[in-house]
């Protein structure tokens, strides 16, 4: 099971329905990536950030157990590691700074640059939470299968997929992306999202937090995805009626006045 996923930049590879899809590069605890420039004609490190302004060995991943560390060989310049789900969280890494622990789920790492920075997203889905039912010093704590930050955009992405279903069982209908991008957008951590980033969220959910087996032909349909996020959420509990709260309220319908 991966620890990170690490979403490597430059342009996406063409999806099966035509979309981009971005490279992504999965690591398991004890797995290491070095970043950097690289040497020219050939890939000596699995993360590559091609600016003459960037050392060819920048910097290093680790995978740990439900978290990851970043080492920063430069001898001068500092890295900074943006918390993408807080209001502007971030960690800077100290020159010769050596595996320093992030704490993020979702990260931004920003190296400065020739052309202004270079970056990198890293995600880490293996995060654990304390159970509720769970005491401190009891013994080792039991890890939750499916480890959902009910604080994290991704939730509120789930929460409006299950809305339908959860005021009416009866509802087959499930809400697009676009939809769920419009009943989340009043709410102001959610102002700048659109329909590709709610994809975003829900292929994070389906492929590293819950972690469905989809087959062949789920990894390219959104539907199945989207319907498989539902009966799993639903039939597990992890989405439930107290979580419609965290939404914004509803819009009343305006009545019409009856002409005379």
């Amino acid at each position: 099971m991966e620890t990170i996923i690490v979403q490597l930049p430059g342009p996406s590879r063409p999806g099966e329905d035509g979309l981009g899809e971005p490279e992504l590069l999965h690591m398991g605890p004890g797995d290491v990536a070095d970043f950097g420039r690289g040497t020219p004609g050939s890939r000596t490190v699995p993360i590559v950030l091609p600016d003459p302004g960037i050392s060819r060995r920048a910097g290093r991943l680790e995978a740990a157990e439900d978290y990851w560390r970043l080492s920063n060989y430069s001898r001068d310049i500092a890295y900074v590691v943006e918390n993408l789900e807080g209001a502007g969280e971030y960690l800077t890494i100290a020159p010769g700074r050596i595996g320093a622990p992030v704490p993020f789920e979702f990260s931004r790492v920003v190296l400065p640059a020739l052309g202004g920075s270079a970056d990198f997203k890293v995600f880490a889905p293996q995060h654990a939470y304390l159970d509720e039912h769970s005491s401190p010093g009891a013994g080792e704590l039991t890890v939750h299968p499916y480890a959902l930050d009910a604080t994290a955009k991704y939730f509120l992405v789930l929460v409006a997929l299950c809305e339908p279903r959860l005021r009416d069982p009866s509802d087959s209908v499930l809400p697009g992306a676009w939809d769920i991008a419009e009943r989340l957008r009043p709410l102001e951590s959610c102002r700048g999202l659109n329909r590709s980033t709610v994809n975003h969220h829900i292929d994070y959910l389906a492929f590293a937090k819950l972690r469905l087996d989809l087959g062949d032909d789920g990894n390219s349909r959104t539907g199945v995805k989207r319907a498989r996020l539902v009966a799993l959420a639903l039939r597990f509990g992890l989405v439930r009626e107290e979580h419609l709260a965290l939404l914004p309220p509803r819009r009343r319908p305006v009545p019409q006045e009856s002409g005379a």
